[in-house]
């Protein structure tokens, strides 16, 4: 059967609000509780210069949250919480620091700016000038600190006022990188914002690049990550090529991700040289790393025979795409009859009116263009109405189309 014991002291106690005559505390629930289970807690408190703790509560409440009433504005109290049971009570759990019995009118709170809820990213050299608001009645208490540490007053100027705080950096290195703390306090109230900055710079050339084979017309590389990565994670890297003959450089491969890669199509009895630049977000590598070596792309006796195409025939007999529609016009105005052939090689056309050739006649236009046919009947007259063909003809064949033409006289 397990001994039954006290409980261990309760964790975290801490201030949730205090007014001109109240302060009201939460703690969390001790670690252990023991066999006799947790019966509440009993909250005391001492005035500022006194030696006798009163008791804040008769018995013992079972909520993780107590408001002392009916204190004296502008005393200061030290406040400690015991956990108890029918076995006694735990050892207390006592503020850090005096309370101050006094109204708050605005709570400390930090308005954080968006852009600092990520990662805040600058360039090595760039300025930076963070601007953060904040509220709390009377003016609250203003503290910095990176990593846990305070600031470097020669490397970082603060500014405070009632209403924000000012952190200007003028030339930033990247040992201002880090995770910075701002706390805004009045007495036992406190706000706090945790953000990061990120200073980088561009990286270091590859290591180690060698020229791993050569054949045909390709190369193979290999290289290994810089040793300085700029403060930046590596994106990619920029391969380049130069021919002995030229010594200008040529880029082959952009955001490569791989270290190693191969080099394709290179000149025939050319020998190449090749460099390789690493890229993180601030851009590429101020210095590129060169192979040693030379790639010399050998000669070999190569014949080329070129691949033979069995020829395609394309002939064919004249076919109409698109047919003439029936129109209906009106006396004295042009209209024009329209329709599309195809045919290898490419056909003749022949327009007929009631099956007789219209030939020559100035009251006619034909035009053939790309297989569009088109006959423009110009100021027509009732007795132009009729039948009218079109007739493609070549050494395979030929294909007619018809419509009708009705020309009306106006009212």
């Amino acid at each position: 059967m397990p001994k039954e014991e006290p409980p261990s002291q309760p964790l975290n106690l801490s201030v949730e609000d205090v007014s001109d005559n109240s302060v009201t505390l939460k703690w969390k629930a001790p670690e252990r509780v023991g066999a006799a289970g947790l019966d509440g807690y009993l909250l005391e408190y001492i005035k500022e210069g006194t030696d006798a703790w009163l008791t804040a509560n008769s018995e013992p409440v079972i909520t993780t949250h107590y408001m002392i009433r009916g204190l004296t504005t502008s005393n200061k109290i030290l406040v400690r919480v015991k956990a108890t049971n029918c076995v006694g009570v735990s050892s207390p759990a006592v503020l850090n620091q005096a309370i101050h019995v006094r109204e708050i009118g605005d709570r400390p709170k930090i308005r954080l700016p968006r852009n600092l809820r990520e990662t805040l990213v600058c360039v090595v050299g760039e300025a930076i000038n963070l601007h953060i608001p904040f509220q709390g009645k009377p003016r609250p208490q203003v503290s910095w600190s990176k990593n846990g540490q305070p600031l470097d007053p020669k490397q970082v100027i603060v500014r405070n006022s009632d209403k924000d705080t000012i952190l200007f950096i003028r030339e930033s290195e990247r040992k201002d990188s880090g995770k910075y703390e701002l706390t805004v306090q009045i007495d036992s109230l406190q706000d706090k914002a945790i953000f990061e900055i990120q200073v980088i710079e561009k990286p270091g050339p590859p290591q180690s690049i060698k020229l791993v084979d050569v054949w045909g017309f390709n190369a193979a590389l290999e290289w290994t990550p810089p040793k300085d990565d700029g403060n930046s994670d590596i994106k990619g890297y920029t391969v380049q090529k130069s021919d002995e003959k030229t010594g200008k450089w040529f880029t082959v491969l952009e955001h490569y991700h791989r270290t190693y890669c191969t080099v394709s199509d290179l000149v025939m009895g050319n020998s190449f040289y090749f460099q390789v630049f690493a890229e993180n977000q601030c851009g590429l590598s101020e210095k590129a790393s060169v192979t040693k070596d030379c790639a010399f792309i050998k000669k070999a006796g190569i014949v080329y025979s070129p691949p033979e195409f069995p020829q395609h025939d394309f002939s064919e007999a004249p076919i109409f795409t698109h047919a003439l529609s029936d129109r209906t016009t009106t006396t004295g105005y042009s209209t024009k009859l329209f329709c599309s052939v195809r045919g290898t090689p490419t056909p003749k056309i022949v327009w007929m009116k009631n099956q007789m050739e219209i030939g020559e006649d100035p009251k006619y236009r034909a035009l053939t263009n790309h297989g569009i046919c088109s006959l423009e009947i110009r100021k027509p007259r009732p007795f132009d109405g009729g039948v009218y063909t079109c007739k493609a003809v070549n050494s395979l064949g030929e294909a007619s189309v018809d419509c009708r033409l009705d020309v009306k006289v106006p009212y």
